[in-house]
């Protein structure tokens, strides 16, 4: 992925078209690093998502819905107090750099016209969101402070003028002409994509090899019509957004000649970028959130593992304890050779066909008796832990099955699921409750499984934790309608709420449960449905650990694609 000042060029210009004249109605703050504005233009709502996040920092119009904070933070009260009801005068970008400037028209304190610039700097980790005073060039304030001692070239801080970022010395594109780049350009040094990555501003390494390609081995004028036609189409704004599916997503606003993967379109900047971003956003938000979790579960599995190894020990040692009833007995055989002080005593061992002469070590302090008896034990206590041990082996593999269902459902938990996994894990005695939750015996919310249509409109639930699970298949499901599983694969529950689903309803609900499965990245993931009716419980089980039987199977291969289309149906 890569929002260079190519892709920043064609949001700005989409977002001109898009916002100009329209009204703030509502901001919001959802994350430290995102920000949520609800713009109204012609009676249509359009929602700009603006993001200063260090991997996914993007700005664009987005259909996403995003949990809100009931307190809002100081950032967002400053941006309501001076925006809330301005209108957008419009949208530029700087020169062909990562930064795009949003023009309020709104009032000041008196009345008077004013003018605030909404400042988005998309930058990666250095990426900000500063909102200033137009006249003054003041920073009103910005989401990411940053003092002078972290930026030597400039301060990012209420009350400091704003300076922009400093430009490197590279040209914009739209600056120059294929003659001029090309006496720019060293021939014989080699690496041409790279010196134009250093030549041109807001040029990326995609786009510098692209212009590479369609020059091939040719001439420097095979070189000059190559700039000059990807120059045109960017200068007339001929944008062809696309994502490439591939081992790594990539995007871009033009067609990649170099591009080998498959190309999905879309009919704008922001739809292609809301889709790359669904999802991947929100999941760096869960994994901060559920940090801790992640932390302590991969903890208690390499306790279990350790503890495997320990009661391996043991029942290697318990392999001995024959020997030790053998010896008890043939020295209670032999009492009559050994002497109180005895270290050891040659024996005749009757248990070998042979007759052998067998050694048995003693204690001298204990008297031939003592010593027997001291041998029976050591067998009675072996034999014993034997059987405890493999108990216990049982259940540490249980936990352990338990544990990666748990790490699994994180993997792709929403952020409402988290909490739910957390609540459940202080139920199983895993985590400590919070003193303040102990205090509250406030009705807990119900669990909120995740819903899907089916291409032909069928409902499909899908349990994203244990207690999703237990509520989808043991409350909400009806006796007959299906359930699905991957096969001997820790996954979500999957419901569709009918009893004669289609083939294809069929084939979509088992794509879900193989995507939401710990096989997700797999081929030919075995999934078994059957009626809710042959679904059971067994007493004392843990959470979401079901039974089941007149099962049928069914082999698919997990589509992401078809799952983002059965989630944009819901």
């Amino acid at each position: 992925m890569v929002f260079d000042g190519i892709v920043t060029r064609a949001v700005g210009n989409e977002l001109d078209q898009e916002l100009v004249s329209g009204r703030v109605l509502k901001i919001y703050q959802p994350t430290e690093t995102e920000l949520v504005m609800t713009i109204r233009k012609h009676g249509e709502n359009k929602q700009l998502l603006v993001s200063a996040h260090p991997s996914y920092a993007r700005i664009h119009i987005s259909n996403d819905t995003y949990d809100n904070p009931k307190e809002p933070s100081m950032y967002c009260m400053m941006l309501r107090k001076y925006l809330s009801g301005s209108f957008v005068e419009s949208v530029k970008q700087i020169e062909n750099e990562r930064i795009i400037h949003i023009h309020f028209q709104t009032r000041n304190e008196i009345g008077d016209p004013s003018v605030k610039t909404l400042v988005v700097e998309v930058m990666g980790k250095h990426s900000n969101i500063i909102l200033i005073d137009q006249e003054r060039q003041v920073i009103l304030d910005s989401i990411k402070h940053i003092s002078s001692l972290q930026n030597r070239h400039r301060s990012i801080l209420p009350g400091s003028t704003y300076v922009q970022p400093p430009s490197h010395q590279k040209v914009d594109p739209f600056c120059l002409d294929g003659d001029q780049l090309i006496r720019k350009l060293d021939f014989n040094a080699g690496k041409l994509d790279q010196q134009l990555v250093n030549t041109l501003m807001g040029v990326s390494p995609m786009l510098a090899k692209e212009i590479v390609t369609r020059a091939g081995l040719g001439d420097l004028q095979t070189y000059k019509d190559a700039f000059e036609q990807v120059q045109l189409q960017l200068a007339k704004h001929q944008y062809q957004p696309n994502v490439m599916h591939g081992k790594k997503e990539r995007f871009y606003v033009i067609h990649l000649t170099n591009a080998m993967e498959n190309r999905e379109d879309f009919s704008s900047v922001s739809k292609m970028l809301d889709h790359f971003y669904s999802g991947k956003a929100e999941r760096d938000r869960v994994k901060q959130r559920a940090g801790d979790l992640l932390r302590f579960l991969t903890n208690e599995q390499k306790k279990n593992k350790r503890k495997l190894g320990k009661l391996d020990q043991t029942l290697e040692d318990a392999k001995d304890a024959d020997r030790y009833q053998r010896d008890g007995e043939l020295l209670t055989a032999h009492m009559h050779l050994v002497r109180h002080g005895d270290k050891e005593v040659e024996v005749i061992n009757y248990y070998d066909p042979d007759q052998s002469k067998r050694i048995i070590s003693l204690n001298p302090n204990k008297s031939p008796s003592e010593n027997a008896q001291s041998l029976f034990k050591k067998y009675h206590k072996l034999k014993k832990s034997k059987e405890m041990v493999e108990e216990e082996k049982k259940k540490t593999y249980e936990e352990m099955k338990y544990l990666d269902e748990i790490i699994e459902q994180i993997d792709s938990a929403r952020e409402q699921d988290i909490e739910e996994i957390r609540e459940e894990l202080q139920e199983q005695g895993y985590l400590k409750k919070r003193q303040s939750q102990s205090k509250q015996k406030k009705k807990p919310a119900k669990p909120a499984p995740e819903i899907f249509h089916a291409t032909d409109g069928t409902e499909i639930l899908v349990g994203k934790n244990n207690k999703q699970n237990e509520y989808v298949t043991n409350r909400l499901a009806r006796k007959d309608e299906i359930w699905l599983h991957t096969k001997d694969i820790p996954g979500s529950h999957v419901v569709i709420r009918t009893h004669d689903p289609s083939e294809d309803t069929l084939l979509e609900a088992a794509q879900l449960a193989a995507n939401f499965s710990k096989s997700k990245h797999s081929s030919s993931v075995p999934v078994d449905y059957t009626l809710i009716r042959h679904v059971k419980k067994p007493n004392g089980a843990k959470p979401g650990f079901v039974t089941y039987d007149n099962q049928k199977t069914l082999f698919v291969t997990p589509d992401q694609q078809l799952i983002e289309r059965l989630r944009k149906k819901s």
